[in-house]
């Protein structure tokens, strides 16, 4: 039972954290110490403990010798060659899933801007965060919209990056002011161009909505831009 109970509270402390992290309540470099969390969430140091160790192996959180834990810190050259990377793989992958996707394809992409555009992008009791509600959706959308792609092997770099994109992804806006960026304008134009089957538009597209993420972002990061990589987005 206590190993059950305690299990139960380090699977809360770390959603908790989790949300926090990428709800930017808890900011890219901020040190998080045990006891301060034990505090926040209610729980043991221990579960605290476990929690920052499965974040540290997602790679939301970094583990320092004599600085302890922190949140992952923004990187212009990690964004960079990211973004490089998601730029030229997810946008291949989006351009064979339009040329060979199918009518069930197209339903599941449908439904999944259906589910989008309807969920609430903010929260009145926290403006500067996306909803969680949002987020998911977010994440289900992209995916549907990939997952035309036969080639099981590029399918799963594509999705793979996006998930360690997902940090970036969240803090582009909760940390970047663009009050006038149609975000859901671009996924709009995104949904339209695969369903028309107009592979190399749905492409450039992406790329553009890629790139947008990251240059956001440049004005938080603390290094030195890669300016090399991002600008040839």
């Amino acid at each position: 039972m206590t190993k059950s109970g305690g299990s139960t509270r380090t699977t809360l402390v770390y959603q908790a954290l989790r949300d926090d992290i990428l709800g930017g309540r808890l900011i890219p470099g901020e040190r998080l110490k045990f006891p301060e969390l034990a505090e926040r969430y209610g729980v043991s140091v221990g579960a605290a403990r476990e929690a920052l160790t499965k974040l540290t192996a997602e790679g939301l959180v970094t583990a320092k010798a004599h600085r302890g834990y922190t949140v992952r810190s923004l990187s212009h050259r990690d964004l960079a060659e990211l973004t490089q990377a998601r730029v030229e793989i997810e946008s291949l992958v989006l351009w064979l899933s339009v040329v060979e996707g199918d009518m069930r394809w197209e339903a599941d992409a449908v439904a999944a801007h259906h589910v989008l555009e309807r969920a609430r992008f903010r929260d009145t009791d926290e403006p500067n965060h996306p909803t969680d509600e949002w987020s998911m959706a977010h994440v289900a959308f992209h995916h549907a919209l990939l997952a035309g792609c036969r080639n099981g092997r590029l399918l799963s770099m594509a999705l793979a990056l996006r998930q360690e994109a997902e940090l970036y992804l969240h803090w582009s806006v909760s940390l970047g002011d663009e009050p006038h960026r149609d975000i859901a304008g671009e996924h709009l134009a995104l949904l339209e161009a695969a369903l028309s089957h107009d592979a190399d538009r749905a492409k450039d597209l992406l790329r553009d909505h890629i790139a947008h993420t990251a240059q956001l972002l440049i004005s938080c990061a603390p290094d030195e831009p890669n300016l090399a990589v991002t600008d040839g987005e």
